[in-house]
């Protein structure tokens, strides 16, 4: 296991994968670290849906015009839901258990990647979140809020460089200017 900070540190968006496939007990520790997610009152406002089927990923890569094609090179697509009538708070919820699944996949050395889609269009008239609850049968009332892409990375990523975090966005005490 590693040492968070170190994940961090090394935790890079892929959008090119390797054709590869991702075990399922990788998968499983995704899942595992999702389910593990905190949650305000502990509502487990979140669901996922789990997508290995390249013809599905194919389909799924078109939510978004361009943004999300790379989806049909990903070996695991995770489409994080959120129910509203659980909690008011479902969007931080799904957020926090999508950062714990980019976490754990960076600790496995998987590449993984963050799609939006709630408030993105899938065309003019299309949200891309009612393109995928349709493609999907999502029932009302769960909302996409993002596509999390999976696979094993074509090639590493500089690493962030510590020298050059923004410390300047850090106020201690009160807001400075």
């Amino acid at each position: 296991m590693s040492d968070v900070s170190e994940i961090l540190i090394r935790r890079r968006s892929i959008r090119k994968f390797a054709d590869e496939k991702i075990s399922s007990e990788e998968t499983e520790l995704i899942l595992r670290a999702a389910l593990l997610s905190p949650t305000s009152k502990n509502s487990r406002s979140w669901e996922f849906v789990v997508i290995e089927d390249k013809e599905m990923l194919e389909k799924l890569s078109k939510c978004k015009p361009n943004s999300a094609s790379f989806l049909t090179g990903v070996a695991l697509a995770v489409i994080v839901l959120g129910n509203p009538i659980l909690s008011d708070v479902w969007i931080e919820d799904a957020s926090i258990a999508s950062t714990s699944m980019l976490l754990q996949a960076e600790d496995l050395n998987i590449g993984a990647c963050w799609i939006q889609v709630r408030e993105r269009n899938y065309s003019e008239t299309i949200t891309s979140a009612d393109y995928i609850n349709d493609l999907l049968n999502i029932p009302a009332p769960l909302e996409p809020l993002c596509i999390l892409a999976f696979g094993r990375k074509e090639k590493p990523r500089t690493p962030h460089d510590i020298d050059d975090l923004p410390w300047e966005k850090v106020h201690i005490g009160s807001y400075r200017s």
